[in-house]
């Protein structure tokens, strides 16, 4: 099982992410989305099943500096910016297979792993 988790290590979710997989001796592929922003494709899939507006942190520090909050934008405007402007992301995204979710989402994870480990 490996698991696929793209935030900071600055967020707290994404730490508890981490640690929640590593104490249950899951790999985990850490994508630091200080270094290296998640794809288009990576984004898509999380837009397709939450919406875009799920992916926007709206207390980020980064959607402050960049005075966001009184813009109205096209979901494809977001989109761009949430690819340009990575910390703009809720974090972590959190991708198992075809199985993804946002922000911490411990019952959900734990499901993932009982499934594995009941094939």
């Amino acid at each position: 099982m490996e698991v696929q988790v793209f935030g900071t290590h600055k967020s707290q979710d994404t730490r508890r992410a981490l640690r929640f997989f590593s104490e249950r001796r899951v790999k985990v592929h850490f994508v630091d989305l200080r270094e290296r922003p998640a794809s288009r494709g990576e984004l898509t899939r999380f837009v397709q099943k939450f919406g875009i507006t799920a992916l926007i942190d709206l207390a980020s520090p980064r959607y402050q500096d960049l005075g966001l909050g009184s813009g109205r934008y096209s979901d494809e405007t977001w989109f761009d910016k949430l690819c340009d402007e990575p910390m703009l992301l809720r974090q972590p995204l959190t991708r198992f297979g075809q199985k993804l979710t946002i922000g911490s989402a411990e019952s959900e994870w734990t499901s993932w792993i009982d499934s594995v480990k009941a094939k």
